[in-house]
């Protein structure tokens, strides 16, 4: 309501107060059959939401059931990643009890998502204990999102986007083609590397070793022992296990990764971080976790870190094994979008064995990146799923305009069926397409209607001399 939005704004509070108004009434009329849902298109919003909801209904007694999702989620993989971070973020900490997942896609291809998301937490039960956080306050707050303040450490932490780490480490040889996967091009031409937007920050390569002229913007980390036999050490970094670091003498001036667990930092006679914060040497943590509740057990290693007032920066790293691509896009994306969402982590490290093409996990990382609004790297798309009202073909009408708008970096697009969710449901879009009659599609900028009722078959064109006009527009290269 207007009073709801004057009072609280577009907020996750204003979600819920609006929420128990309703149930107060509900209430105060004996009735009590209810299901609550904080659907938005916006994950970070979504889940702030939800958590929020929780804490407001406990103050006031009241315990009713929650039905999870991302609305708009969009279509394809970007749908995909975008659902899985905001409903499995949820379900990580057992909150949920009815799931849909919105594509942009025949009806038929949603529940199995939604399936998949769910039937990960069947045996979560059996997961090694987690150490209970000794405070009575959390070093950081899950109902508004703050980035954890780490020190800058090469191209890590601070203010910097979060970087993505590709994993070459079992590969026998590594060729300038392999880098096609990640982001990278060779033109022999005019022997230079191109770039993509979603081009990856390092690369892993463990025992291996690059025997070619890497890209200028990329670096290059070796497991210690390797490092140490490494000529060239420009733009190649060393990744040390605890004890290696602490033992050695020989480190990099300009980064040096150490891979830490949870026993390491959680240990009660563990001095690890202390002894590695004196270093004073150019460091950046990698989380690593065996854990069934992996992603818990991260969190708990973060708040260590705050508890103790570190600003070391964080690398996560998750490790995969045989699993289809669809899978690895879901798990992967809940796993890290659950840390990134709560401010969490300076860098993504997807190590995935037999889960499919590099080119896709490299794909997943950007994608989780973009859907926790962490690091901006393609157009976003907000769209709806079919339904009874929808007024044009929606998967026909996205792909016209994904194909002509792909290249707008940071822009978000909202493309809505009718009238009737549309406007609301795309409020966090930068540009609206909604249809509002059989043939007749509005536009807006922001939430603003900016032309009415333009014919459908000139609309899409429409759509881009608006994006045009307000200075959004790049020429495709």
């Amino acid at each position: 309501s207007d009073r709801i939005m004057s009072r609280y704004g577009d907020s996750p509070l204003g979600m819920v107060e609006s929420a128990l108004e309703f149930l107060r009434i509900c209430e105060d009329n004996n009735y009590y059959n209810i299901v609550l849902s904080m659907k938005a298109s916006n994950p970070k919003i979504m889940v702030q939401a939800y958590r929020l909801l929780i804490q407001k209904m406990q103050e006031e007694n009241m315990n009713y059931p929650l039905h999870l999702g991302v609305t708009e989620a969009g279509e394809g993989e970007d749908g995909r990643i975008k659902s899985a971070a905001g409903i499995g973020t949820l379900l990580e900490d057992g909150i949920g009890d009815t799931v849909r997942v919105s594509l942009t896609e025949d009806p038929e291809f949603e529940a199995p998502v939604a399936i998949a998301l769910v039937n990960r937490y069947t045996n979560r039960v059996t997961h090694t204990p987690i150490k209970t956080v000794e405070t009575a306050q959390l070093p950081y707050s899950p109902y508004d999102f703050t980035r954890r303040d780490s020190q800058e450490v090469a191209n890590f932490g601070g203010h910097n986007v979060p970087r993505v780490v590709a994993d070459f480490s079992s590969s026998e040889e590594i060729t300038p083609a392999n880098l096609f996967s990640v982001g990278y091009s060779y033109s022999v031409p005019l022997d230079k590397w191109n770039l993509s937007e979603m081009a990856c920050d390092y690369l892993f390569v463990g025992d291996s070793k690059i025997s070619f002229e890497i890209p200028g913007t990329l670096g290059i980390i070796s497991n210690y022992k390797k490092w140490e036999s490494v000529e060239n050490k420009e733009r190649n970094y060393p990744l040390y296990t605890p004890a290696q670091f602490l033992s050695s003498t020989n480190f990099s001036e300009q980064l040096n990764f150490i891979c830490v667990n949870a026993a390491d930092l959680l240990s009660n006679d563990s001095s690890i971080l202390e002894q590695i914060t004196a270093s004073s040497k150019k460091s950046v943590l990698v989380f690593e976790t065996d854990n069934l509740h992996g992603m818990a057990e991260q969190r708990r290693m973060f708040i260590e870190l705050m508890l103790k007032k570190s600003a070391l920066p964080v690398l996560i790293k998750r490790n995969y094994k045989n699993l289809e691509e669809s899978d690895l896009q879901l798990q992967a994306s809940t796993d890290f979008a659950a840390l990134f969402l709560d401010g969490l982590g300076d860098g993504v490290w997807i190590s995935a064995e037999n889960c499919g093409s590099k080119n896709n996990i490299n794909r997943t990382a950007f994608g989780l990146l973009q859907a926790t609004r962490s690091r901006i790297s393609k157009t976003e798309y907000i769209s709806c799923p079919s339904c009874g009202r929808t007024l044009f073909d929606l998967q026909e009408t996205t792909a016209k305009i994904r194909k002509r708008t792909d290249h707008l970096k940071g822009v978000k697009i909202g493309i809505m069926g009718c009238i009737v969710n549309g406007p609301g449901e795309m409020a966090d879009a930068d540009y609206g397409y909604v249809g509002v009659g059989v043939g007749k599609i509005t536009l807006y900028k922001g939430k603003e209607v900016v032309k009415r009722s333009i014919n459908s078959d000139l609309a899409v064109d429409a759509l881009i001399d608006l994006i045009k006009e307000n200075g959004d527009w790049v020429e495709k290269e």
